[in-house]
């Protein structure tokens, strides 16, 4: 009988250095924002992920679309975050205010954030969970991960579904056309920035009278 391990791959030791390494300076890096009094909801405590087309707001823009959501909503108000985590991180540090908030998020490392993280996949925009009432936040945020018609015009059918009427969208100015086509949303004078600058100039659309113009 042959030995089962045979057919585990084995590591170079080079790579096993490399990756201990790896593993080190994460722990180091997990550690220096424990001991800073880290706040897990603070923007950077979760990476940007390119991959998966995620780039964060710049901290002033995550403040401006979070108070806005804020005012929007209302005391009590419902407030739904779509693939705009920035935005949610910045809700959560309000801590106290008086207002409820959900990411529906594809990135599962959001999860830490507990029950108001919902696993969100654009391909199946209305594959939600039952708790997850048709019309029940004051105002969705979206922020669609990729400036094209068919991620908009997904992401707009989730929208639909969820918002009672409010809607701040935020994506690329090509998708002026689309957004107004698909979710009846103009564009706000309010320019949103990135913590890194982006490529597509980016702006903010909303359907009802906003503090962003």
């Amino acid at each position: 009988k042959m030995d089962d391990d045979d057919d585990i791959p084995q590591l170079s030791s080079h790579t096993l250095a490399a990756l201990q390494e790896f593993y080190l300076e994460q722990q180091q890096r997990e550690g220096m924002k424990t001991s800073q009094g880290f706040n897990q909801y603070s923007i950077g405590s979760i990476e940007e992920d390119w991959q998966l087309s995620q780039f964060w707001y710049s901290d002033e823009t995550a403040s401006c679309l979070a108070k806005e959501a804020v005012l929007t909503a209302g005391k009590g108000g419902r407030i739904a975050c779509i693939s705009a985590p920035s935005v949610y991180q910045k809700l959560k540090e309000q801590d106290g205010e008086d207002f409820s908030v959900c990411i529906l998020e594809y990135d599962r490392r959001f999860s830490v954030y507990g029950e108001e993280f919902i696993f969100y996949d654009y391909n199946h925009p209305l594959d939600l969970p039952e708790n997850l009432l048709p019309h029940s936040f004051d105002i969705v945020i979206a922020d669609p991960p990729y400036l094209s018609e068919e991620c908009l015009q997904k992401t707009a059918e989730t929208i639909k579904y969820l918002t009672k009427g409010k809607i701040l969208l935020c994506t690329g100015a090509v998708m002026e056309e689309q957004a107004a086509k698909h979710l009846g949303v103009k564009m706000c004078k309010f320019i949103p920035k990135h913590s890194r600058n982006l490529a597509n100039e980016f702006r903010c659309y909303v359907n009802y009278a906003s503090g962003l113009d």
